[in-house]
């Protein structure tokens, strides 16, 4: 049985939680430290629960407060090799461990798939979670979905997929030209209709629960990524979760 909760999701600040009986993985920490405990402890949880964190790149609304928890809490930090390089962090006081890009590892009680994505990032890697029953797939900061992205994805039980913006609404924004192409490039986010053309590329059979994330606040909306993640799947727009910025969403429960 695999459990997953979000402690927020936006350009503010990521991370989530993945539990498998007394494993706790944290993905990604992009938060100050003092707002992580704040927000682990809304989940019911505390940084001496955590088996350690992994990381997916090293823009700083992943990464930025991952170093000092781990540091803090004498926990164990995952990231690849070039998301170190890129973080020009001292390794001093950090058990930090390098992982390869497509390279699966079990930690506890859960077998953590990574897989490289397209983004404006060193060495950005996405991730599955399984319990060998289950399977819970991560995707957001991407630009462009590949064949490996929807092969590694397919028969997900659960799913938090990037809806980072709507095409027209970042169109008219006020961003600058350069900012806009980088958003809507192939190394930038995903838009809604991208998240929702993946479900219908891959097998949903298994879904559980689908959960759009990394939503901007400036260039999209709730209501059109959940409608464009409904409409892919045939189901009722309140079956689609939403991770938010200030609070994430609640634990789900996959099995």
């Amino acid at each position: 049985m695999i459990r997953f909760a979000s402690l927020g999701s936006g350009s503010a600040g990521n991370s989530l939680l993945v539990e498998c009986g007394d494993t706790c993985l944290m993905l990604d920490c992009g938060f100050g430290l003092r707002e992580t405990v704040t927000r682990l402890a809304r989940l019911g949880r505390q940084p001496a629960d955590l088996t350690g964190i992994l990381v997916t790149h090293e823009h700083g609304d992943h990464l930025g407060g991952a170093f000092r928890l781990a540091r803090k809490f004498s926990l164990p930090l995952w990231m690849t090799h070039g998301t170190w390089c890129a973080a020009r962090e001292s390794d001093a006081g950090l058990d930090l461990r390098v992982i390869g890009s497509d390279c699966p590892r079990v930690i506890g009680q859960l077998e953590v798939q990574p897989f490289p994505v397209p983004h404006d990032a060193r060495e950005p890697v996405q991730y599955v979670f399984s319990d060998a029953v289950h399977r819970l797939g991560i995707l957001t900061d991407i630009g462009e979905i590949t064949p490996h992205v929807r092969e590694i994805l397919s028969g997900c039980d659960g799913l938090v997929l990037e809806c980072n913006h709507d095409a027209a609404m970042l169109a008219a924004s006020s961003y600058p030209l350069s900012v806009k192409r980088r958003i809507a490039g192939r190394y930038g986010h995903l838009e809604n209709s991208a998240a929702a053309g993946l479900l219908s590329q891959i097998d949903c059979s298994r879904l559980q629960h689908l959960v759009a994330a990394h939503l901007s606040e400036r260039n999209n909306s709730p209501r059109l990524a959940v409608g464009a993640l409904a409409r892919a799947l045939g189901c009722a727009e309140s079956w689609v979760g939403v991770a938010t910025p200030d609070s994430g969403f609640d634990w789900r429960q996959i099995g």
